[in-house]
């Protein structure tokens, strides 16, 4: 994957050269792309995924560029803090801007062959001292929340969420907000995870406990705390054979 970086004006965009042409040729990426304004005046807009900021689901076959669809994530804040600024953020550099560094990150785990979705651009526009950053992302087509999935899961599928974690583990990805909502579950059953926004890569230590806690609420507030053992007999066994190109 090879990742190209331009400015115009005030808006920085980085994305994927083997999906996205450079500003000076057509199709011309640019700021309005990350703007549902832009899609719903196409539209484009063919659905949309719950949580804050509401992801959506756009088709970017209507400005020539593929035929699959793809995901327009909008940063927003959350906690105390939105009340201040909703999707505003210190500026300190394009590169250190969550748009940025959430999309090097999730490149970088794609080219190892690990299963999250494939990066297709971030952007970011500088305002004074602040920002605001959108990231566009390949959509998994028929893909389910692994909370949407619990009340029918078997022990096979959740064995393969804790196998899939520990294969994040194992590569480093220390992910801040592992919940049952991060985790897609894809109709071949291949686990996906998403949302990698302030993860980081690190060395082996007791975040990865933490992570796994973090999820065991998550799975707690959807009433199935009891998928808990299942899952980290998973993560023990390491079995991350089987899923659609060997992604797990």
């Amino acid at each position: 994957m090879q990742l190209a970086t331009f400015r115009m004006g005030k808006d920085f965009i980085l994305h994927d050269a083997g999906i996205l042409c450079d500003a000076r040729t057509p199709p011309q990426i640019g700021p309005a792309w990350f703007n549902g304004a832009f899609w719903r005046a196409r539209d484009a807009i063919v659905g949309q995924a719950p949580g804050r900021g509401a992801s959506l689901f756009v088709d970017p076959s209507v400005v020539g560029v593929a035929e699959e669809e793809w995901v327009l994530r909008a940063y927003r804040r959350g906690g105390m803090i939105a009340r201040l600024s909703e999707d505003r953020y210190l500026w300190t550099g394009h590169e250190r801007s969550r748009a940025f560094r959430e999309l090097r990150l999730t490149a970088r785990l794609f080219e190892r062959g690990l299963p999250v979705p494939r990066p297709v651009a971030g952007w970011v526009h500088r305002h004074r001292l602040g920002y605001r950053a959108a990231l566009l992302t390949v959509r998994l087509a028929g893909a389910r929340s692994l909370a949407d999935c619990l009340g029918e899961a078997d022990t096979a599928l959740l064995e393969r969420v804790g196998a899939t974690i520990r294969r994040f583990h194992d590569a480093g990805l220390d992910h801040v907000d592992l919940n049952a909502r991060n985790l897609l579950v894809t109709p071949d059953e291949t686990v996906w995870l998403i949302d990698l926004d302030r993860c980081r890569l690190r060395r082996p230590g007791a975040w990865r406990e933490r992570n796994l806690e973090r999820l065991e609420r998550s799975l707690a507030k959807f009433a199935a705390a009891a998928c808990s053992p299942t899952i980290r007999r998973g993560y023990a066994a390491r079995d991350v054979s089987g899923g659609a190109g060997g992604r797990v």
